[in-house]
């Protein structure tokens, strides 16, 4: 016994240190969860900033919202911080109530005081996931107005326009909708800044585990919340070991070093399904592939370009065969399982077409472009495949690697030719979706609104006024209607070429229980693991 616990702590210790255990281990310790994922996305661990896969996950273990829904049914919503909530006769205004007697991990009481500071902070901080909650009518300048403590445990949400309520409940699910720890944040806050410069790299939350430490491009290391109201986690600790070489993270799950494999390639899951030690958990994936077009570009901004490339895509070949299991063939912006999703394939690859298309677009030769692309295998591998099929239409890609964050900074500032991407929905309406690929008020390089359009350069008015008239809308069927004409329009002339809907697959050492696989990744919940 006195041997295994010394093992066990000298791995928790090594990952602790960043630094790969150097002895073999029987198994890790059985009060942490350990796995291995390739990280390097994370950029901020402030929920008002939060916009990566990553850190979405974490944050959705650390951190509670007001909203929650049930990962199995997404139309059975329940409140998490928030207790009960009421409508006005006019639809405009939400009246929550919060769950009393809870506290922040620091010991600090939740109230209402601390939903209106984090609902209003990220509108004034506007960073990336502000929009979720500004597309409700909230602004910098007047959300201290239109979201207020009404008393210790109960406030107003007051929207511009009587919106879909479920619309506006389903955007407080969303990660940037994390109630933060306000007395905690503001001890911390330097020349009026929300505490954004501190919170960045800490933690002020009450979920079931906190943020220990993150060390970039190392690991991230989570501990049980003390203070959690709800059901104490199994867990002590979660460690996140930025592992990303998918081999690696085979090897290390095959000989029991760590608990989960994150990153695992078809082959990789092919071989594990022969292993009587190693289970293998799946899940649907809101999570959408896709190329964004920079319409910057003097050939990209050619229609007859944009729908060239969707000729040049082996979508078969990248589906069953280079991320077999991993996805399925998905070519517009709604992913299956929303209301209205379009789940017809127009396109397959047509070199002959593309060449015509092409031809007609002035550029009968074809053209050189880059394309930004994260070096993670399977990213790289269905990369090296759109070189290969674009190159026998004339087009000749140039691929630029790099980390997770590179080429995400890269792409927000719209500085790409090419960006090959995932975009995953950050709540389970339909307008999540509409509003980033289908949606752009200002195509101004200093515009606040930034969805993927934006960063596209795709200056869309039309679809723009559709997009905000669908969120109005509260007959379902006609709302799905709106959403499908929609996809239609943005399969035939966006700028997007939209491959894919994930499957996510994870290796897991068979004692290992009570994963939780949700449709966005704020949803993977590690909470009530079992080892």
């Amino acid at each position: 016994m006195f041997h295994s616990r010394f093992l066990a702590s000298v791995a928790v210790s090594s990952l602790l240190l960043g630094a790969a255990p150097t002895l073999t281990y029987a198994e890790t310790p059985p009060d942490t969860l350990i796995q291995a994922w390739s990280i390097d996305d994370i950029i901020t661990l402030d929920p008002a900033e939060i916009f990566e896969f990553t850190a979405s996950e974490i944050a959705g273990n650390t951190y509670e919202t007001l909203i929650g829904y049930n990962p199995k049914d997404v139309s059975d919503i329940y409140g998490r911080a928030a207790d009960s909530w009421t409508v006005s006769e006019d639809g405009k205004t939400i009246h929550f109530k919060m769950k009393e007697g809870r506290k922040f991990a620091s010991g600090n009481p939740i109230t209402a005081a601390d939903a209106v500071f984090s609902l209003v902070r990220a509108v004034k901080l506007d960073k990336s996931p502000a929009f979720i909650i500004g597309q409700l009518g909230f602004t910098p300048d007047n959300v201290e107005q239109n979201i207020k403590q009404t008393g210790e445990y109960t406030f107003d949400f007051t929207m511009d326009k009587p919106y879909a309520t479920t619309l506006a409940l389903y955007c407080l699910t969303a990660t940037v909708a994390s109630v933060v720890d306000e007395k905690l944040v503001m001890e911390h806050a330097k020349d009026g800044d929300y505490g954004y410069d501190w919170l960045k790299t800490h933690y002020a939350g009450s979920g079931p585990f906190t943020i220990k430490d993150w060390r970039p491009n190392e690991a991230v290391i989570l501990e049980r919340d003390e203070n959690y109201s709800g059901e104490a986690p199994t867990m002590k600790r979660v460690i996140y070991r930025h592992i990303p070489e998918t081999s690696t993270q085979r090897l290390l799950l095959e000989k029991g070093d760590i608990d989960i494999a994150r990153n695992l390639t078809a082959d990789d899951i092919a071989a594990l399904k022969g292993d009587d030690n190693i289970e293998l958990e799946s899940g649907i994936k809101g999570t959408l592939y896709y190329l964004g077009l920079n319409q910057k570009n003097e050939y990209l901004s050619k229609p007859k370009v944009r729908e060239a490339m969707k000729y040049l895509l082996d979508y078969d070949t990248i589906a069953n065969t280079i991320m077999s299991g991993k996805v399925k063939v998905h070519q517009a912006f709604l992913p299956e399982g929303f209301l209205g999703a379009y789940n017809e394939n127009p396109y397959s690859l047509n070199i002959d077409k593309a060449k015509e298309l092409l031809k007609e677009a002035g550029v009968p030769d074809g053209f050189k472009v880059t394309m930004d692309t994260r070096n993670t295998p399977e990213i790289t591998a269905m990369a090296q495949a759109m070189q290969q099929s674009m190159a026998k239409a004339g087009i000749d890609l140039e691929l630029i690697p790099g980390d997770g964050k590179q080429t995400l900074t890269k792409y927000r500032a719209r500085k790409h030719d090419i960006y090959i991407g995932r975009w995953g929905p950050d709540f389970q309406d339909p307008h999540t979706n509409a509003s980033t690929f289908a949606f752009n008020p200002d195509n101004s390089d200093d515009a606040t609104s930034k969805p993927l359009a934006w960063r596209n350069a795709w200056d869309i008015p039309e679809l723009t006024k559709a997009t905000d008239a669908a969120m109005l809308e509260r007959d379902a069927k006609k709302r799905a209607d709106m959403y499908v004409d929609e996809q239609k329009k943005v399969l035939d002339n966006g700028p997007f070429v939209i491959y894919a809907q994930e499957i996510e697959v994870l290796g897991a050492r068979k004692d290992v229980k009570g994963i939780v696989i949700g449709p966005s990744f704020n949803d993977n919940n590690f909470a009530h693991v079992t080892k």
